[in-house]
C-alpha cells in the first residue's frame, strides 16, 4: 500500500507505507516478466489520463506546483496572528500538498510501468526533487507553531470551524515538541531527505533492472529465467530438485552482490539513525513508533507472542513435511502448494468474480466500491518487463482514485493478492468519502487489516466451497501460508531490522557478511534448525538482500500486527458477531483522523497491546490443522 502522508509533521514529508511501489501481500518478492500463459490472457492496464491528458499537461501541472511551493515561505510570521490567518496558512498548504501529490502519483505509475525508460526515471528524479523542497518549504511550520504555544493553537480551533480538518495535526505539532528543531534545523534535515532517501532507489534499480538473472535448465528441459518473477513462479516446482536448483541458483545470484547489497542497506539504516539521533529519539524504532503515537509495547508485545507461538509454526512445518512426504524439510520446501489440486487457472475475469462473492459479507456499500473500482481503468493487471515488482495501491491523488499495480500470474497467490490490494483500495475510498483530504490519509499499521481481511474470507469462501477433499486441503494449506508469511516472517523481518539498526546504534560494522549472519541467526531460530525441523542452508541467508520493505523503515512489522488484527476481527465476524464487521468498516472510514492505535480502541475496542489481539493468529493456525489433520484421518 503506497500513500503519502497528508500533511508535514515537525517539517519533514512522513511517509505511511512507502514512495517506491514495493508493496506485496505478504511481501515475499513476487515481480515482473512475462510468461506464455499470460500472453494469451486478458490483460488491464491504469489508464494515467485521469490523472493528466499527457506529459505536456503534467509539465504544466509540475511547474505550478513548483511556483506554489517556492512561495509558501512567504506565510512565515503569521501562524500567531489570528485563526483566520492560520487557516489560510494550512489552507495553501493543505492545497499545495494536494496538487503535488498527483503530479507526484503520475510520474511514479508511469516509471513503474517500465523502470527501463530513462524518461520515466528522469521525471521521477524530478518530482522526488519536487517532494524534498516541498518538505524544505514547509519546514518552518512546526517551529513557528511551537513558538506560538499550544495554549493560543488550542483557542484558535475553537474559535475558527474551518480549523477542524487540521486540527489533528496541529495537535500533533505540540506532541512532537521533544523531537522537532528549530526553524535552521528543520529546513536542514527536510533539504536532506532527497540524498538521504537514496538506497531505497539503488536497491530498486538494482532488483529490477541492472542485475544480470541467470536462466537454468529444469528436470523437464524447459529453460527458465530466475529474474524475481522466475524465482516466485519455479520456487514453487512440484519436483524438489528442481526447487534446490531453482535456490541454489537464484541465492548464488545474490551472494555476488552481498558486498554492494550490504552497503546499499547499510547507507539506509545510517540514514534513519542520524534521522533518529537529529531529532533526539532513543532509537531509530522508537521514532517509527512515536511518528504514530504508538505505545512501544505494541512491538515488544508481538515479538513476545510470536516467539511463544513458534511451536504452533513448527506444528506446521512438521505437516507440511508429511504432507509433501519429505523425512527432512529444507528451506526450498516452503513454498510448493502442500497437496495437489485442481483448482483450475485464476485469471483476472475469475479473480474478480470470486473477490466479489468473497467479500460479500462488508455489505453493499463495500461492494459497491469494489464494483465501481473494477469497472474503471484503475489496474496495471500482468507482469511485463522492466515493470516494478510485486503489487501495491496508491492513493496520493485524493481527488481521483486509487490505482492499483498487480504482477497477476493467473493462480491462487495471484488471486490472493488480487483480494489483498482492492481491499487496499476500498479502504481508500471509504476513507477518502468520509474524511477530508488532511484526515484521509491512513497509517499503515491499519492499512494492512483492511487488505488481509480480505485474503482471511477469501480462504474461508473458498473452503467453503471446494469441491473435493484435496481442493480443500489445498485452501487450508494456504491459509496456514498466510500465517506463516504475514505473522511469522514479518515478525523475524521486523527482528533482523530492529537488530541492525540498534548494531548502527553501538556503532558497529554492517557489512555484507554480518547482515548474512544476523539474517540467518534468525531464519534458523525461527524455523527450528537446530531443532531438526527445517533445515538452513548457508547460502539461503542471503535472502536479506533480497527484500525490498527493509529500506521503508520498520514497515515490515505492520504487517504481523496487521494479520493479527484482521484475524481478531474476522474470528468474531465469522462467528456471527455482525456488530464487529461495522466496526471494522468505521475504523477504514475513520482514515487518519486519529492516531491508528485510538482509532482501533475507539471505533472497534481492540487493545493492540494486549496478548489477546495476537494469540488469535494462533488459534486460527491450531483450528486449521485440526480440521486438515481430521480431513486426512478420513
Amino acid at each position: 500500500m503506497i500513500r503519502l502522508k497528508a500533511f508535514v509533521m515537525a517539517g519533514t514529508i512522513l511517509a505511511a507505507g512507502c514512495a517506491t511501489g514495493q508493496m506485496q501481500a505478504p511481501p515475499e518478492g513476487s515481480a515482473g516478466g512475462v510468461t506464455t500463459a499470460q500472453a494469451e490472457t486478458i490483460r488491464y492496464e491504469w489508464d494515467l489520463t485521469h490523472l493528466f491528458p499527457n506529459d505536456a499537461a503534467w509539465e504544466t501541472a509540475f511547474a505550478d506546483v513548483q511556483k506554489r511551493i517556492e512561495a509558501l515561505p512567504r506565510h512565515k510570521g503569521t501562524l500567531g496572528t489570528d485563526a483566520a490567518t492560520l487557516l489560510a496558512v494550512y489552507r495553501d498548504m493543505s492545497g499545495t500538498m494536494k496538487a503535488a501529490y498527483r503530479v507526484y502519483l503520475y510520474a511514479s505509475l508511469k516509471r513503474d510501468e517500465d523502470q527501463r525508460v530513462a524518461e520515466s526515471q528522469a521525471r521521477f528524479g524530478r518530482v522526488q526533487a519536487m517532494l524534498a523542497a516541498m518538505g524544505e518549504s514547509m519546514s518552518w511550520t512546526s517551529p513557528e507553531l511551537l513558538a506560538v504555544g499550544a495554549d493560543r493553537i488550542e483557542a484558535f480551533i475553537k474559535a475558527e470551524p474551518g480549523l477542524a480538518p487540521f486540527n489533528t495535526m496541529l495537535r500533533d505539532v505540540t506532541r512532537m515538541a521533544p523531537h522537532t528543531l528549530d526553524a535552521q534545523g528543520e529546513a536542514l534535515l527536510a533539504g536532506a531527505q532527497l540524498a538521504l532517501g537514496q538506497p531505497q532507489q539503488i536497491y530498486s534499480l538494482y532488483a529490477n533492472a541492472s542485475i544480470p538473472w541467470p536462466t537454468v535448465k529444469l528436470s523437464d528441459g524447459t529453460e527458465v529465467k530466475l529474474d524475481q518473477a522466475g524465482y516466485s513462479r519455479w520456487r514453487q516446482a512440484p519436483n524438489r530438485e528442481d526447487r534446490k536448483l531453482v535456490f541454489d541458483t537464484f541465492w548464488g545470484a545474490w551472494k555476488q552482490y552481498e558486498n554492494g547489497m550490504g552497503a546499499t542497506l547499510n547507507a539506509q539504516v545510517q540514514s534513519a539513525v542520524f534521522g533518529a539521533k537529529a531529532r533526539k529519539y532513543d532509537g531509530v524504532l522508537e521514532a517509527s513508533m512515536f511518528a504514530n503515537n504508538l505505545p512501544p509495547e505494541i512491538y515488544t508485545q508481538l515479538v513476545d507472542q510470536v516467539n511463544a507461538g513458534l511451536p504452533t509454526f513448527h506444528r506446521y512445518l512438521k505437516l507440511r513435511g508429511k504432507m509433501l512426504g519429505i523425512e527432512q524439510l529444507r528451506y526450498y520446501d516452503i513454498y510448493p502448494p502442500i497437496i495437489e489440486a485442481n483448482t483450475g487457472v485464476f485469471d483476472l475475469k475469475r479473480s474478480e468474480e470470486i473477490t466479489f462473492a468473497a467479500l460479500a459479507p462488508f455489505g453493499e456499500e463495500y461492494l459497491g466500491m469494489l464494483r465501481t473500482g473494477l469497472g474503471g481503468d484503475w489496474m496495471h493487471s500482468h507482469p511485463q518487463e522492466g515493470k516494478q515488482s510485486g503489487a501495491y495501491v496508491n492513493g496520493a491523488a485524493y481527488d481521483v482514485h486509487p490505482y492499483v499495480l498487480l504482477n497477476h500470474n493467473d493462480d491462487y497467490e495471484s488471486l490472493s493478492t488480487f483480494a489483498h490490494e482492492w481491499g487496499h483500495a476500498i479502504h481508500t475510498m471509504l476513507a477518502n468519502k468520509a474524511q477530508p483530504f488532511e484526515k484521509a490519509n491512513y497509517s499503515t499499521f491499519t492499512a494492512e487489516m483492511a487488505s488481509i481481511i480480505s485474503e482471511i474470507l477469501l480462504q474461508e469462501h473458498m473452503i467453503a466451497n471446494a469441491k473435493t477433499k484435496e481442493e480443500k486441503l489445498f485452501y487450508l494449506g494456504t491459509s496456514l501460508e498466510l500465517a506463516r508469511g504475514s505473522f511469522f516472517r514479518q515478525t523475524m523481518f521486523g527482528e533482523f531490522e530492529l537488530a541492525i539498526h540498534r548494531a548502527a546504534e553501538k556503532g558497529e560494522p554492517l557489512t555484507g557478511p554480518v547482515l548474512t549472519q544476523i539474517y540467518g541467526d534468525l531464519l534458523k531460530r525461527y524455523h527450528g534448525h537446530d531443532e531438526g525441523v527445517l533445515k538452513i542452508d548457508d547460502v539461503y541467508a542471503q535472502e536479506w538482500a533480497f527484500i525490498p520493505h527493509f529500506y521503508m523503515g520498520f514497515y515490515v512489522y505492520q504487517y504481523a500486527t496487521s494479520i493479527s488484527g484482521a484475524t481478531w476481527f474476522a474470528e468474531q465476524f465469522m462467528a456471527g458477531d455482525t456488530k464487529v464487521r461495522d466496526n471494522f468498516l468505521n475504523v477504514l472510514k475513520a482514515g487518519g483522523s486519529d492516531h491508528p492505535h485510538q482509532i482501533l480502541l475507539t471505533q472497534a475496542g481492540l487493545d493492540m497491546t494486549k496478548p489477546d489481539a495476537y494469540q488469535a493468529v494462533v488459534r486460527r493456525m491450531n483450528s486449521i490443522m485440526d480440521r486438515m489433520e481430521a480431513l486426512l484421518a478420513e
